[in-house]
């Protein structure tokens, strides 16, 4: 009795999923990620969800529309196809190509949900003229079910699909051909089961269907810090994700079905198809419906999610989602691991910045954690046995929010805090020098002459000099009008004056959160996000001469894998790059190092396992605290979850070096 109560419960909780989806499918339609006008019909109202919510799931929208328009397209001179929906939910996909007047032509729609879900949809179909005005007119309604809705193209079952005969059944009972050509849907579905049931389904539909495209849109990665927050969340709800465990990756979902009776079989995560399988205009439209700006989170959650195309005969195999080129080759991995240990201090920060000040202390500033935004600046004090935190500040009446800037230390003790924005739509302007006296930190509004640059964020503040005097390198960036921004700004420290120097060579690529170290009396450049939202690979220093700068290209081989949000240090001949995101689908990024002089990489793996919760590594910052600099010490990080919560790394980590730079 208790399982069976046990299981009663779960199954709600997973019909619960249902509502929460189509309730962000409404509003990714409503604020125009695609055309949907009957999705609404199935909600008391429109709510306006997040802009990384609505990008989520546009994409998985559009992974499925692609899949469906394309199966349409290859059957279209077939005498009869069909399309079985399993846990179809409150799916519009039946009425929204009906809207187009020849899509459905000899083609029959078969929707399957627990009895509860269809028997509510099919109340929300009858008393709403819009959708009922599209079944026949004459169409049947059973309120007891199994079949709850029928008319000529539209069958609505409510049957519990684990159980495949009960399911194959009431499919036979109206009409379903076994023989014709049926592209099958299962989205975000088989995973709520346990693995050994939703194989049963992969391979009964199989044997059912010969001529079929199984079309399945599910979670992946369940181990790395992303996938750990996004399982619990999922626990949490009472309906877990069972299929994480035996399939983790594209490669066995893959193989699940091969093995299962299907002939070919394409999968790929959600980065490849947005990336390589939707127009550049359309992704160009998308990108620019909301500000946005949690690319991260976006680049996690994508990784997290794939799309994957089965057949069985001939003709459906038309209809497989095409390979995508392999672009990103496998980072270079040493077999040593590095070790982490967790501190004692309590420190969080999401879009923070910080730096060494001549003291040895660590200044850090703005941000965003558990509390709220708008942090103010802090020091960070190395005691005899850990870091303590330490907030004196005297404040200028013009700071507050600021997230995604830099603070940058200059001679004195004192620091350069930069840029940065209080949200997508609200850059912050202007400049602001800290001073550090007798364990307090005074802020004062900097009045900068020239020709300021444009309002950025996400961008770098290096300092270097230049016949003599302190230059402040701004580079990189976006702002609420521009995606990435280029060109190099150089401000005299001293005269507080913006200065034009010649810089020659050709200019990197545009990008924001790179990073940039000081190198030989310039600048070292690494990686970021690129115009294309793709993420950089390259290496690029800006070199002193006789008459200003000059740009330089390194050629690293192998090269390293491209990523943003990390954070990076030169410790003699090394490029050290710390974390970040990238879109290698089967690891995350642990520390890269770069040997400036012979121009090789090679990649070592975190020994995380003493870190009780999960580590991530982006929108954090780093530094270099001993003198021997080989630990780096891990401040603040993490990310909106999609909409599995905010995480935030609750503790200060450090990362011994020494292994990698023996």
């Amino acid at each position: 009795m208790t399982n069976r109560k046990k299981q009663r419960g779960a199954d709600t909780a997973v019909q619960g999923t249902n509502d929460s989806s189509v309730l962000s499918k409404v509003s990714a339609a409503a604020q125009g990620y695609f055309h949907d006008p009957f999705l609404q019909h199935f909600v008391c109202k429109v709510a306006r969800r997040a802009p990384l919510i609505n990008r989520g799931y546009y994409v998985r929208w559009r992974a499925v529309d692609h899949c469906v328009q394309t199966f349409l397209q290859v059957t279209q001179h077939c005498a009869k196809r069909q399309i079985l929906s399993l846990g179809a939910g409150f799916d519009s996909l039946y009425f929204r190509q009906c809207a187009n007047a020849t899509a459905l032509e000899r083609t029959v729609v078969f929707e399957v949900d627990f009895p509860d879900v269809t028997r509510r949809k099919a109340a929300l179909i009858r008393s709403n003229e819009a959708l009922a005005a599209m079944l026949d007119p004459q169409y049947e309604h059973c309120p007891t079910g199994p079949v709850y809705m029928s008319s000529s193209q539209y069958f609505l079952l409510g049957v519990d699909v684990r159980h495949a005969s009960l399911v194959e059944d009431a499919l036979t009972m109206v009409g379903l051909d076994q023989a014709t050509p049926t592209l099958i849907l299962s989205e975000v579905v088989l995973t709520y089961m346990e693995t050994q049931q939703s194989d049963d389904i992969i391979a009964w539909a199989a044997r059912l269907l010969p001529h079929s495209l199984f079309v399945m849109y599910e979670q992946i990665h369940p181990q790395d810090p992303f996938g750990r927050i996004m399982q619990e969340h999922f626990v949490k709800l009472n309906s877990t994700l069972h299929a994480l465990r035996e399939y983790p990756d594209t490669d066995a979902q893959r193989q699940r079905f091969l093995d299962k009776g299907w002939e070919q079989c394409v999968c790929v995560d959600m980065n490849d198809f947005f990336i390589r399988l939707i127009p550049d205009d359309e992704r160009l439209r998308v990108e620019r419906l909301e500000p946005f700006d949690e690319y991260e989170e976006w680049h996690q959650k994508c990784s997290h999610y794939f799309i994957l195309t089965a057949s069985r005969g001939s003709l459906t195999a038309q209809s497989l989602l095409i390979h995508p080129p392999v672009l990103l080759k496998s980072p270079s991995w040493s077999p040593i691991y590095l070790p982490v240990k967790t501190l004692t201090a309590c420190v969080e920060g999401l879009g923070s910045a910080s730096t060494c000040l001549d003291d040895g202390h660590i200044l850090l500033t703005g941000g965003s954690c558990r509390s709220g935004r708008g942090a103010p600046s802090r020091l960070l004090l190395k005691g005899p046995e850990s870091w303590t935190e330490s907030v004196t500040v005297k404040p200028s009446s013009h700071l507050g929010v600021r997230l995604y800037h830099t603070v940058t230390s200059t001679p004195g003790g004192g620091a350069v805090i930069y840029g940065g924005r209080s949200s997508p739509l609200s850059p912050i302007g202007g400049l602001v020098n800290v001073t550090h006296h007798g364990g307090s930190l005074h802020e004062e509004q900097m009045v900068c002459t020239g020709d300021h640059p444009p309002l950025r964020w996400r961008h770098t503040a290096t300092l270097l000099s230049h016949n003599g005097k302190k230059l402040l390198f701004v580079f990189g960036g976006k702002n609420e009008c521009e995606a990435v921004l280029g060109g190099g700004y150089f401000l005299d420290v001293d005269q507080q004056h913006w200065m034009e120097l010649p810089v020659e060579g050709t200019a990197p690529d545009d990008r924001h959160s790179h990073s940039a170290c000081p190198y030989q009396g310039g600048v070292l450049i690494f990686g970021g996000l690129g115009r294309r939202g793709q993420p950089l690979g390259d290496t690029v220093v800006l070199k002193p001469n006789e008459r200003g700068f000059c740009w330089e290209m390194i050629d690293i081989q192998p090269p390293p894998c491209p990523r943003y949000s990390h954070s990076a240090h030169v410790i003699g001949k090394h490029l050290i790059v710390v974390g970040g995101v990238w879109l290698y689908p089967d690891d995350v990024p642990g520390v890269s190092m770069i040997n400036l002089d012979t121009r090789c990489s090679v990649d070592f793996r975190l020994n995380t396992s003493s870190v009780p919760w999960p580590l991530m590594l982006h929108s954090f910052c780093s530094e270099l605290t001993d003198q021997k600099n080989v630990e780096l010490l891990l401040i603040g990080g993490g990310g909106n979850c999609f909409s599995f919560g905010t995480h935030f790394n609750p503790q200060l980590v450090t990362v011994d070096l020494q292994p990698a730079l023996r």
